[in-house]
């Protein structure tokens, strides 16, 4: 156990969301003994004197919080998904600098990432485009943050580091028809087309398109190991190494939920990003990790997680 986090006071934001969830343990598992993670309700990050009150006396800052969704929601409110996740960022990371935090640890996306890069995406190719237009507003609004820790790593020696995880997936994961990532979402779909005896289920885009997919135990592992040991302005690519088709990773769900029925890909929506899939080896040479979740067994472990929210247990 390292002995980084014993005498540290740590705010989390977006404590109480699901990647918040599985980082607080972790973050104790490893020494942490104070650690302010207040909800939304009781520090919304728009507003800056909420986030210079959250900051105060604090020692280090792990901005996890987020608005967040699939390509759906992106394209339903874009300006909403930009204005709330840039003034999140720029309040708290202002407020932060200014009360002398020690380390700010700023969570940012692969969707900063242009839309096409080449593939396994590297930290050098972040800045070789623009982003895939369903997401672009949210990827854009997430990378102002690693633009402001470096300008203010260069002009006041602030130590804030910028992390671009892949789509984290797991138990506690959002399972919200209106907001949920593409694994949620199917296999909340999948288990009522089951339940209800629909005969198909209707997928968007034309499956082609991959992903890259990290179990969130890994991720808060990730971001712990960064938070005690990496200490430069480039970003860091948080992934598993593992890349899988929409249309693999439908016939996967389908198959262990036990769905019997026929998958209809509707052509008439976007795919999204082409592919998606980085280069981890700075994760690994910098602050030593390595994702060790098998993608079949977390991907089972969420479903039953699911089925047991589902059925009142």
């Amino acid at each position: 156990m390292s002995s980084f986090f014993a005498d540290k006071r740590i705010l989390v934001t977006g404590a109480s969301g699901f990647l918040g969830s599985h980082l607080i343990p972790v973050l104790k598992s490893r020494g942490a003994r104070s650690i302010f993670a207040p909800g939304f309700k009781a520090l919304d990050l728009r507003e800056k004197q909420k986030c210079a009150r959250a900051v105060s006396g604090m020692d280090i800052v792990i901005h996890l919080a987020a608005r967040v969704g699939g390509i759906g929601y992106n394209q339903a409110v874009p300006g909403e998904m930009f204005f709330d996740n840039a003034v999140m960022g720029i309040h708290l990371m202002e407020e932060a600098r200014k009360a002398g935090i020690k380390k700010y640890v700023s969570i940012g996306t692969i969707c900063e990432y242009p839309k096409v890069t080449p593939t396994p995406f590297r930290e050098a190719n972040l800045w070789a485009g623009y982003p895939e237009e369903t997401n672009a507003p949210y990827g854009l609004a997430k990378k102002m943050q690693l633009v402001q820790a470096q300008a203010y790593r260069a002009q006041y020696g602030f130590n804030a580091i910028h992390l671009l995880p892949v789509n984290m997936y797991g138990p506690g994961d959002n399972f919200h028809p209106r907001t949920s990532h593409v694994i949620p979402a199917l296999i909340r779909r999948f288990h009522e087309a089951k339940l209800s005896g629909e005969p198909q289920v209707v997928v968007w885009g034309t499956g082609r398109a991959t992903r890259e997919f990290l179990f969130v135990d890994d991720g808060a592992l990730a971001i712990a190991l960064a938070t005690e040991r990496y200490n430069k302005a480039e970003p860091v690519n948080i992934g598993s190494g593992f890349e899988i088709s929409i249309r693999n990773l439908a016939k996967l769900i389908k198959k262990l939920v036990g769905y019997r029925g026929r998958i209809l890909w509707d052509r008439t929506k976007p795919d999204g990003q082409p592919r998606r899939k980085v280069d981890t080896s700075r994760a690994k040479n910098e602050f030593g990790f390595e994702a060790s979740t098998d993608f079949n067994k977390g991907v089972q472990e969420t479903i039953n997680w699911y089925l047991d929210k589902a059925s009142g247990k």
